[in-house]
């Protein structure tokens, strides 16, 4: 079959991978006039992502390009004292097998792995798509398509094509998250630093790859800010007013924001959607089933929703009427967890109080203090899915080739 995938960031080369190892013809069309290779932020994949990962070939690469924060030193406003924390023992208790990657690394590995099978098509935009799977295109052209996938995250243009205004979908879930490039100044090298305060949560970090480093601030607002997600100007603004009078390095920080050759701003939302599919149609990732930015996994989320999307695909013969509905099934507990998850790291990860403030500190010492085997069995008996990720068994899809028939 012909099949149009719209993002060319990390669930669309993955799921091109696939689809292409299937016997489909794939074109992946993106919005940037090249792959992005500045700014971006650091993500997690964890076991299912990296079992995925590893079954694409693409292993070595991913682990060569890892973040490899090792460290974390974090003050608390009004405390002179940091509290200090060794990243290792926390994501060993999280899950068995994870990497922290820039998402641009990961994007142009998964890019490498894929251009020569695939056909991609950069500085343009899907405008309209019929039912009979007809696509016509910002630059004009129009072509044919056996199949639609969204794979262009949380502000999907394929999504707003298909099912509508993307308000109608999403869940504001009380933060917003910022990351701005900025100059390595304090020599960070797998290690992060930070401050936090009540409602507000800043930090930076580099890696020994990066000429620079990123600054990352979270923040909790009572109610959604105005503010549309383009205008970069306002954007740039509401973050000075949520951290005027922060400590610590915030005002250099600050005073980078009109230098800065990549900034990124946007709310911690989740989408919830019935369906991901209609017709020729369908989402994946960030586009179709986003648990919130930054505190849901979703980059995982998506690389394993690609995964299982070109899986059923081929376990159906190609045939989506009845792919598409066994792709939603196959994920569905694994998002509706993730989405669980993420409603509750939202309001913890940012502590909404002093007291909540203090007893965020005591966990982290807590975490350093026992040993990673303790603190393992610590969060399987009390918490409520931080390991969610490890619990995904994936399926082995055979391999079917010439799948080609247009239902």
């Amino acid at each position: 079959m012909r099949i149009l995938i719209s993002g060319a960031s990390v669930a669309g080369p993955v799921l091109a991978y696939w689809l292409h190892k299937y016997g489909h013809d794939v074109t992946v069309v993106e919005r940037a006039p090249a792959l992005r290779k500045t700014g971006g932020h650091a993500i997690d994949l964890f076991r299912p992502a990296m079992d995925i990962v590893e079954r694409m070939g693409v292993l070595e690469p991913v682990l060569a390009a890892k973040t490899g924060t090792e460290r974390l030193t974090m003050y608390r406003e009004g405390v002179a004292r940091p509290v200090e924390l060794e990243v290792r023992r926390l994501m060993a208790a999280v899950s068995n097998r994870h990497v922290e990657i820039m998402r641009d690394d990961l994007s142009e590995i998964l890019y490498d792995a894929t251009r020569d099978d695939v056909g991609y098509v950069f500085g343009d935009s899907i405008a309209s798509i019929a039912d009979n799977g007809e696509v016509a295109f910002d630059s004009g052209r129009t072509d044919s398509y056996d199949l639609v996938v969204g794979a262009d995250g949380l502000h999907s243009n394929v999504r707003r094509l298909v099912f509508g205004p993307e308000s109608d979908f999403t869940t504001w879930i009380g933060a917003y998250l910022a990351v701005v490039s900025v100059p390595n100044h304090l020599g960070l090298d797998g290690r992060m630093e930070g401050i936090a305060g009540v409602g507000r949560m800043a930090g930076m970090y580099g890696a020994a790859h990066m000429s620079d480093a990123r600054a990352v601030f979270l923040f909790r607002t009572p109610e959604p800010l105005d503010y549309h997600h383009r205008d970069v100007a306002r954007q740039k603004e509401l973050l000075r007013e949520r951290f005027a009078g922060m400590g610590w390095q915030v005002p250099r920080l600050m005073a980078e924001l009109d230098r800065t050759p990549a900034f990124y701003f946007d709310s911690i939302t989740q989408l919830r959607m019935d369906t991901w599919s209609r017709g020729r149609v369908t989402l994946v990732g960030d586009a179709g089933y986003c648990p919130g930015p930054a505190v849901g996994g979703s980059t995982s989320l998506a690389v394993v929703g690609a995964y299982i999307l070109a899986g059923e695909l081929a376990a159906h013969g190609g045939d989506h009427t009845r792919a598409f509905p066994a792709y939603e099934a196959e994920l569905a507990e694994y998002v509706r967890r993730s989405r669980a998850f993420a409603v509750r790291a939202a309001r913890s990860i940012v502590p909404g109080s002093r007291f909540d403030l203090w007893a965020l500190t005591q966990g982290v010492r807590l975490v350093t203090r026992l040993p990673v085997a303790l603190t393992r069995a610590v969060v399987k008996a009390g918490s409520k899915g931080v390991r969610l990720h490890d619990t995904i068994e994936l399926k082995d899809y055979a391999v079917r080739q010439g799948t080609t028939s247009r239902p």
